[in-house]
């Protein structure tokens, strides 16, 4: 029983990390464009919007890779 739950802890952590480092891959390869603040400073909504769903199929991919 406990096993199964500190699987689904490894998981997770995983996951999130693997979202983290997909998200800083993308800060990185784009130089010209900080995600981060052009959300938070210049309220960028249609980029907010394309930065969640990028988030959203990353997180789906992670979890069917690790299922």
């Amino acid at each position: 029983m406990y096993q199964s739950i500190i699987n689904s802890i490894i998981y997770s952590a995983l996951g999130i990390a693997i979202l983290i480092v997909a998200f800083v891959l993308v800060e990185i390869l784009t130089p010209k464009h900080n995600i981060r603040k052009e959300i938070l400073e210049h309220k960028n909504m249609a980029l907010a919007v394309l930065a969640g769903f990028f988030m959203l199929s990353v997180a789906i991919i992670i979890a069917s890779a690790i299922h």
